[in-house]
């Protein structure tokens, strides 16, 4: 509309102007009839107010324009939470209702978690619960008060059937008036060793759809038993049936790492909202780092071709410096750092532990299905990690995981 205006009052301004023209350049234009001579005052008003006008015109435009500029710079601090970002991936036909409420509770747990965390020391959850998990590891305290966390949360969405923990002996199932059709499989807190002297932790995760071959009667105690375990097995489906996984990381900040099947995405909790904010967008792995994380405490119970690579790892390359190597004791730590700078992790088998320390349905799977969504590779030195099916629930694998390049290499000398 202003456009339009400006257009037609330069159009006037014009006019008015080629007339004032030819009256000045006539050398008898003041001989000029009276009513001629009140025209050419008339429209010398008129040029003034014209170029008023025109000027007007140009200005508004620049506000228009400078505004619009302003509403561009705006939108750089604009922030994008979890929340949303779940409720965009459903309208987009990404996930569903249930599984964005899935996500997000587990999110509230994670939070609850985080808070802890930076309290623990404070209201005297450091140390040791004084229990032994299925897999004979001491629980911590914040091991038990983050299941009950993760568990209660999964509950009271409505949308979980089925909950696997690494704390718990068995899967359990959610009672009826609260279950729903997902699976979801966890590791409450990676890395418990590091919480007494504050050091790096995390949360695991990961989404399996339902197994309509296996249908359950729910008891009264909602535990499953051996036999009921056995048909639990069954849903325990390869990480290639991830729908989605994810961990959330306790450190410096607190970040809520996501993968629904269309790319790596991180969002890091604001404090002072309370939200988990969009901080990185479809996450790429580099495809080689100089960085590598190995527990070599273990270094003389590993096979020969292992040492081989590590021996390799440890010589000058062509820029004069070997690789780096860094050690978290926390999974989480190991491929968050390796999603940003490349790299590789690995727990390998060695002569105590024949199928390696990490666990194959909370751990490697949802991790490898992160590390391949960002472009990267995991395998546990013969096939990749998301091929193998779980035939116990709390199954044991070896994992080389990272930059792709990298892991080629580490294959190449296992082969």
């Amino acid at each position: 509309m202003v456009d339009a205006t400006a257009t037609a009052t330069c159009n006037s301004y014009q006019y008015h102007t080629l007339f004032s023209t030819f009256l000045s350049s006539s050398p008898n234009s003041n001989l000029f009839p009276y009513h001629l001579r009140c025209h050419r005052r008339q429209s010398l008003a008129s040029d003034v107010t014209a170029r008023i006008r025109c000027k007007a015109a140009a200005v508004g435009s620049m506000e228009i324009k400078s505004q619009e500029k302003k509403d561009k710079k705006r939108s750089k601090f604009e922030m994008e939470n979890l929340t949303i970002w779940l409720l965009k991936q459903e309208q987009a036909g990404n996930i569903d209702a249930e599984l964005t409420v899935v996500l997000s509770s587990i999110s509230l747990a994670c939070k609850q978690i985080a808070a802890l965390l930076r309290r623990s020391s404070i209201i005297n959850l450091n140390g040791a619960h004084g229990t032994i998990n299925i897999q004979g590891e001491d629980q911590k305290k914040l091991d038990v008060i983050s299941n009950e966390l993760f568990c209660n949360c999964l509950r009271s969405s409505g949308r979980t059937g089925i909950i696997a923990s690494e704390e718990e002996d068995v899967p359990v199932a959610v009672e009826e008036t609260y279950s729903g059709n997902y699976i979801v499989v966890f590791d409450p807190i990676d890395g418990s060793a590091n919480i007494d002297t504050s050091l790096t932790t995390g949360s695991i995760f990961g989404v399996y759809g339902p197994d309509k071959q296996c249908l359950l009667d729910i008891e009264d105690d909602s535990m499953l038993n051996e036999e009921k375990q056995t048909c639990i097995t069954s849903v325990c489906q390869p990480g290639s049936n991830l729908l989605a996984a994810g961990y959330c990381l306790y450190s410096s900040s607190v970040v809520f790492t996501l993968s629904i099947g269309n790319g790596v995405f991180a969002f890091t909790l604001d404090p002072s909202h309370g939200e988990f904010v969009l901080t990185h967008e479809n996450i790429e792995i580099p495809k080689s780092g100089k960085i590598y994380s190995f527990n070599e405490g273990n270094y003389d119970l590993w096979d020969e071709k292992l040492k081989k690579y590590l021996n390799h790892l440890r010589q000058p390359g062509s820029n004069g410096k070997p690789y780096s190597g860094r050690y978290i004791g926390c999974l989480v730590g190991e491929i968050h750092r390796m999603l940003l700078y490349g790299g590789i992790y690995g727990n390998p088998k060695n002569k105590n532990s024949k199928n390696g320390n990490l666990r194959l349905l909370y751990e490697c799977a949802p991790m490898s299905y992160l590390v391949e969504q960002a472009g990267g590779i995991a395998t546990d030195g013969h096939q990749r990690i998301l091929d193998i099916k779980p035939v116990e629930i709390h199954q044991r694998t070896p994992i080389f995981i990272g930059s792709p390049d990298e892991v080629e290499k580490l294959q190449t000398f296992l082969a």
